[in-house]
C-alpha cells in the first residue's frame, strides 16, 4: 500500500530529483498520482514544484509568443527573469501561440506578466462593454 503524501513534500522531493537531472521522476510521478487517484491535483502540484525549485534558486517559467523569438531576445527575457526574480538560474519553456497576435507573456510562480495583442484587444472589449 503506497501512502499519500503531502502536495509540498511530493513537490520538494521532485524538485530535488529534477536538479540532479533524474528525468525518470517524471515517469514516477505520473504512476504515483495514478496509483493514488491525485490527477486531479496535477496542476496545483506542478505550481508547487515551481515554487520548490525557486526556493532551491531555480525559476521556471513559461514565454509564449505569437511568433519565433529571435535568440537575442531569448536571451533578454532570460536576463530579466534572473534580474527580476533573484534567482540563480532559469528554465524557460519558449512557446508559440498565433491567437495571440503579437507580444509575449511571461507565467512564473509568482507573476503573469501579458503584453499580447490578443490581451490588449480584450481589455478594450471589456472597457468599452
Amino acid at each position: 500500500m503506497v501512502t499519500k503524501l503531502s502536495r509540498r513534500k511530493i513537490a520538494t522531493v521532485v524538485a530535488e530529483r529534477l536538479l540532479e537531472g533524474d528525468k525518470t521522476i517524471i515517469k514516477d510521478l505520473a504512476g504515483y498520482l495514478f496509483y493514488t487517484k491525485q490527477t486531479r491535483s496535477i496542476n496545483l502540484l506542478i505550481r508547487d514544484i515551481e515554487n520548490a525549485l525557486l526556493d532551491k534558486g531555480v525559476l521556471a517559467a513559461k514565454v509564449v509568443s505569437a511568433h519565433d523569438l529571435a535568440d537575442s531576445v531569448k536571451k533578454q527575457i532570460d536576463a530579466f527573469l534572473l534580474d527580476e526574480s533573484g534567482a540563480n538560474s532559469v528554465q524557460v519553456q519558449y512557446s508559440i501561440d498565433k491567437d495571440l497576435i503579437g507580444g509575449i507573456q511571461i507565467s512564473t510562480p509568482q507573476a503573469i506578466l501579458d503584453t499580447s495583442i490578443k490581451n490588449k484587444l480584450q481589455r478594450l472589449k471589456a472597457a468599452k462593454q
